[in-house]
């Protein structure tokens, strides 16, 4: 952690030490909050079923209409977390380069 709080910290002669405080706090702050989001978007991924309907029609199964939407609400939701969750790190990650870029060049 300690490598990392130095490669996010610029050492110019001319910021503050308010301003480099809080500058690493808020890349910590980015970085742990797109961690967070990158591992509940690949377990969202891994409890999703897979889609393999058309191996099913080799095997002649039938399903009951109950069969298949008895968990369509369920699989919806975590459809639509999912992608929250990686609209919410693509949002931090740009976020993330411009609070970097504007770092270099402050």
């Amino acid at each position: 952690m300690l490598n990392l709080v130095n490669l996010l910290a610029y050492d110019l002669p001319y910021k503050s030490p308010a301003h480099e405080t809080a500058h690493i706090a808020l890349s910590t702050a980015m970085i742990i909050l797109m961690a967070i989001a990158a591992i509940t978007a690949v377990v969202l991924v891994l409890l999703q079923p897979a889609n393999s309907s058309g191996i099913d029609a080799l095997g002649g199964s039938s399903e009951t209409f109950y069969s298949k939407t008895k968990g369509q609400s369920i699989e919806e939701k975590r459809k639509k977390w999912t992608w929250i969750c990686l609209v919410v790190l693509v949002i931090f990650s740009v976020l993330f380069y411009v609070l970097q870029i504007e770092a270099f060049w402050v």
